[in-house]
């Protein structure tokens, strides 16, 4: 590994400490969140249409975010954290649901390897439920598939009651997405990118 990460670190600490930037020594997790999703989206904007440079940049504004957010923790006075202690955990994480990689367990088929990593995940996380964890300020279609895919992971059975109103026969559209292995957010942002395109192009007629 390069220089580069120290480096951003480095840059952080300054930026962070007495005699650096007024803005940065005041902001904190709250005031920061917003930026954390603002700079998520433009990342998958980037993925989506825009060039290898433009990827580079949005990663690392994503970066900067985690940076950010673990010289915050650094300063807790009770449960402080670092970023090196952010990277030990999230390694810990992926050697642990990757038996196959890092133990001797069989890797199998792809979808043996998500059914491990989905039971090593509820063993691990100790949750009540199957729906535990999902985010509540996730978009409301994003949440809906996700919510939709554990369901259906968990061989739940739940009525089917799409045609009673709008909101419910939009359920049904993520259903089907995620029967047929298709990201309902990343669909819905492509086709309208395409309706935007052509009510553009109609405006300049």
């Amino acid at each position: 590994m390069g220089d580069g990460l120290t480096r951003l670190i480095e840059v952080m600490d300054r930026l962070r400490s007495p005699g650096g930037c007024p803005w940065d020594a005041e902001q904190d997790h709250a005031s920061l969140a917003p930026y954390a999703l603002e700079e998520t989206y433009e990342l998958l904007e980037a993925i989506e249409t825009g060039t290898r440079a433009d990827l580079r940049e949005e990663l690392g504004d994503v970066l900067l975010q985690v940076v950010f957010h673990a010289r915050v923790a650094q300063e807790h006075p009770t449960e402080p954290f670092d970023i090196d202690a952010v990277a030990h955990t999230v390694a810990d994480k992926l050697v642990e649901r990757h038996p196959h990689v890092f133990a001797d367990a069989d890797a199998g088929s792809v979808a043996d390897v998500h059914a491990r990593w989905d039971a090593i995940k509820a063993e691990t996380t100790q949750r009540d439920s199957v729906f535990d964890g999902i985010p509540v300020a996730q978009s409301a279609l994003a949440r809906a598939q996700k919510v939709v895919g554990r369901a259906q992971k968990a061989r739940l059975a739940v009525a089917d009651e799409a045609g009673v109103d709008i909101g419910k026969q939009l359920l049904a559209l993520v259903a089907r997405a995620q029967a047929e292995g298709i990201d309902a957010e990343t669909a819905l942002r492509e086709a309208t990118r395409a309706y935007e395109k052509a009510a553009r192009d109609a405006e300049q007629r």
